[in-house]
């Protein structure tokens, strides 16, 4: 799983973070995704690489402004693992 943490300006409030959240899941498929106005950024899991231009459109077509993508490999933590 690839995590991307992606800072978006312009969100103000939980409305915000819910039409960030709803436009990247109809655009990619997601395995998780939450966004935060105070934190100015939203965390993005998918199973598959997503270009940081297609997260760019995707985001900028709500109204907001990708500033800065970073993206890493995730494995989840269970409760067995080291």
């Amino acid at each position: 799983m690839i995590k991307y943490t992606i800072a978006v300006e312009g969100m103000m409030c939980g409305m915000c973070e819910a039409h960030v959240n709803d436009a990247l899941r109809k655009a990619f498929p997601v395995k998780k995704v939450q966004s935060s106005h105070t934190k100015k950024q939203t965390i993005l899991m998918t199973e598959a690489p997503v270009s940081e231009d297609s997260l760019r459109k995707v985001i900028g077509a709500t109204g907001y402004t990708v500033t800065a993508i970073a993206s890493e490999p995730y494995e989840k933590k269970g409760l067995f693992r080291k």
